[in-house]
């Protein structure tokens, strides 16, 4: 998340230095970088509250004097008459709907709204829009806008679960699979709910009324489905991670403020539905416990000092949490709370005494099974131990980053099976993972237990030996054989009914204890290695790839090594992958055919037929001067 720093200085009565704030925030533990005044945030998911101006002042006024109230409009307002039906009350427990009717369009912006656009470079799209996303960014409380005059008929907010197409505001059709909370009207949707708004019904630079939706979405109805559809979406980002369940009314007021600060305001009503109560939740205010958890001496005084600085309210011995924290719910988090203003550079470190492994024969199995692994096309995976799902005997975690997943995961098959998946959504033909966990759960007393799991599906490789193979039980345990030839081995055929894939290729599991495979490893020879630096991450593009096979017959064969040499190390920004998928030779003609696939891919855009063939015709061009080469058919 970008924020001005101007913006931030601006509310805090004291004169800072940018690199006063810097240290401010980080020792609040929000990193960043800082560039040309504007602060890039790293905010942990459990933190959604502070992804917003508002956010982070309410955590910086445990060190500065803020005035954390904003100007709001607080006279009347009629109650709105709209036809609106909720069948989705578990995925959305709070909603109110605002109606404002203005006398013309401004024709330029005040200080403050425009000096959002101006210091983070943002593009302005319509007044009521650039509004709802000025509100977003001061509040972080989502809303959306609607063109009142395209809302005709009974407004549904439902949850579905058979496929239908859907035509964003920003002109991308998507299609909707399995369970998806949409906003429809006359059976038609209109809204991805808590992700993005239709074409249909958006503003437009002519709008003159708007209808305001400003709604809580719950985290479980809103997550991955921003990341499924590839759609950017600043308001998914914020409903994943939380946001304030009784904070509507108030940014809707603050909403007419800004509004009525640029134009006559001619007609507005409001109406608000509320399917579930909130109670706030109440942690006995125990201040030795406190200093317990942390290992300090904090007095009371100190205590409650920070603590209501931060919003908290304490009476009769409780800390009333504050509903826009959906993170803290038990002591360990508010110990959290003062160590952070306190710093943890500041606090006294202690040292304890591990006493070190008596057996480390299972690190030089795992190290031959890695690079084992590693010569045979696996890639190996390094993916997050916390999941949602909960059984019995799994151990949760009090304060998670993340509130949607706060268990230690019982396997990891089930990683792997995820990034096999999305792997698959990308294209990929052969997809060969590992990898390698502590596993932690309670059976007769807390246990763990180091893992390697294993995860293939599709062609057996990208080669032309392989790749008309298909991965399947078989190769998976004749492969584990290898190097495992007397053991015996539990490989599945993992189902895919519940999964969110077309592809039919079969997915090969295997999952095991590296400790209890150490006498069963064989010396096989492996040429892998260690990196010998650092290699930098390479974003992955959400852009669909493109693939063009040519074959060629080689007439002379003292010409293969060069044509091999000119295509596999052909250079373009837009070629991602080039491989041998076929090969043959003729020894009565003395003929070679050899297939080559050219796999087009790029970073910023969807690639188009002209740009392909540009390249495609290079590669050709560049291959037939060689001589003695030629393209049957073409």
């Amino acid at each position: 998340m970008k924020v001005s720093a101007k913006q931030l200085i601006d509310r805090i009565n004291k004169t800072l230095t940018l690199e006063d704030l810097s240290k401010s925030l980080i020792q609040l533990g929000h990193e960043h970088e800082l560039k040309d005044g504007v602060f890039d945030m790293e905010i942990t998911p459990n933190r959604g509250d502070c992804l917003s101006v508002n956010g982070l002042l309410r955590d910086l006024n445990v060190f500065y004097d803020i005035e954390l109230s904003q100007d709001t409009y607080h006279g009347e307002i009629k109650k709105l008459s709209i036809d609106f039906e909720n069948l989705a009350q578990n995925s959305c427990s709070q909603i109110t709907f605002l109606k404002l009717e203005i006398d013309k369009i401004p024709d330029n912006y005040i200080q403050s709204l425009d000096n959002y656009f101006s210091d983070l470079g943002i593009n302005k799209i319509n007044f009521f829009t650039d509004v709802s996303n000025f509100l977003s960014y001061e509040t972080g409380q989502p809303t959306h806008c609607y063109d009142a005059e395209k809302i005709n008929g009974k407004l549904v907010l439902e949850e579905i679960e058979n496929n239908e197409s859907f035509e964003t505001l920003l002109d991308k059709k998507i299609f909707l699979s399995n369970k998806n909370t949409v906003f429809k009207i006359n059976d038609s949707i209109i809204n991805l709910a808590g992700i993005m708004g239709g074409k249909s019904t958006a503003c437009s630079k002519d709008t003159k009324t708007v209808i305001v939706e400003c709604a809580y979405f719950k985290p479980e109805a809103i997550i991955g489905k921003s990341v499924k559809y590839d759609i950017n979406s600043e308001a998914a980002h914020k409903f994943e991670r939380g946001v304030d369940p009784l904070c509507q009314e108030n940014v809707l007021r603050r909403f007419i403020k800004i509004v009525g600060e640029h134009s006559n305001i001619t007609d507005m009503s409001m109406i608000s539905f509320s399917y579930e109560n909130f109670s706030a939740i109440k942690i006995p205010f125990n201040v030795e416990q406190l200093n317990k958890i942390i290992g300090i001496n904090i007095s009371r005084e100190k205590c409650f000092d920070y603590l209501t600085k931060l919003g908290f309210i304490i009476k009769d011995d409780y800390i009333e949490v504050p509903s826009y924290r959906s993170d803290i719910n038990n002591q360990n988090g508010i110990a959290e709370e003062i160590a952070r203003v306190i710093g943890y550079d500041n606090i006294k470190k202690s040292e304890i005494t591990i006493p070190k492994n008596k057996s480390t024969t299972y690190r030089e199995t795992e190290n031959k099974l890695r690079y084992f692994l590693i010569d045979n096309g696996f890639y190996e995976v390094v993916n997050s131990p916390f999941v949602k799902a909960a059984s019995d005997n799994a151990i949760s975690i009090d304060n998670p980053l993340d509130s949607n997943r706060k268990h230690l995961r019982l396997n990891i098959v089930d990683s792997l099976v995820d990034n096999l998946i999305y792997n698959e959504n990308r294209q990929k033909d052969s997809i060969k993972l590992f990898e390698i966990s502590d596993i932690y759960r309670f059976e007769n007393g807390l246990s763990k237990k180091r893992m390697i799991s294993i995860v293939a599906s599709g062609r057996l490789g990208l080669n032309y030996e392989d790749f008309s193979k298909k991965i399947n039980l078989e190769y998976l345990t004749k492969l584990m054989k290898e190097i495992m030839p007397n053991r015996t081995f539990n490989i599945k055929n993992f189902p895919r009914d519940s999964l969110d894939t077309k592809s039919k290729s079969e997915i090969i599991t295997l999952e095991f204890d590296i400790e209890s495979a150490s006498e069963d490893i064989v010396n096989v020879k492996t040429t892998a290695k260690p990196p010998r630096e650092f290699n930098k991450y390479n974003t992955i593009s959400e852009y669909p790839s493109s693939f063009k096979d040519i074959s060629f017959l080689v007439g002379d064969s003292s010409k293969m090594e060069k044509l091999q040499s000119i295509l596999l190390n052909y250079k373009s920004e837009i070629v991602k992958q080039i491989f041998i998928f076929d090969y043959y030779y003729n020894e009565k003609s003395d003929n070679m055919k050899i297939g080559f696939r050219f796999i087009f891919q790029s970073n910023s855009q969807t690639l188009t037929s002209e740009m392909i063939d540009a390249v495609y015709e290079d590669i050709i061009n560049k291959s037939l001067n060689i001589g003695g080469i030629s393209i049957p058919g073409l």
